[in-house]
C-alpha cells in the first residue's frame, strides 16, 4: 500500500531547516486540504505543536507529517516537494489524484 505522503529530499530537507531555526517548539508539519481557490480545494501546511487525536502520523526521512484525517482520501500517493527557483521557492504537491489544477497552481480538484 502506498503512503499517504512521501517527501522528496528537498522537502525533507527544507523543513528540518525551518523547524531547527523558525519553529523549534514545533514536533513536524500538518497537511490538510480546504475547500478553496479557482479549482475548488488548496492544500494547508502548517507547523504541528500537538498530535490532533484523528491525525495521520508518517514519519519519512526524519520529519514527521501530520495529516488530517479530513485530507487523507485526497492526499493517498502525493509526494511532497520543494522547489527552488530563481525568484522563488515553495513546497509543490505532486498528487495523483487531481484531476484538475488551476492556472496558478495553488488549487486543485479530484
Amino acid at each position: 500500500m502506498n503512503p499517504i505522503i512521501r517527501l522528496s529530499d528537498n522537502a525533507a530537507s527544507r523543513i528540518k531547516e525551518i523547524m531547527s531555526g523558525i519553529e523549534p517548539s514545533s514536533i513536524g508539519v500538518r497537511v490538510a486540504v480546504k475547500s478553496g481557490g479557482c479549482a475548488g480545494m488548496s492544500y494547508v501546511m502548517e507547523y504541528a505543536k500537538e498530535v490532533n487525536p484523528t491525525d495521520e502520523i508518517i514519519e519519512d526521512k526524519g520529519v514527521k507529517v501530520f495529516v488530517d484525517a479530513a485530507a487523507v482520501m485526497y492526499l493517498l500517493g502525493t509526494e511532497m516537494d520543494y522547489k527552488k527557483e530563481e525568484f522563488s521557492s515553495s513546497f509543490v504537491f505532486n498528487n495523483p489524484n487531481e484531476s484538475e489544477r488551476c492556472g496558478c497552481g495553488e488549487s486543485f480538484k479530484v
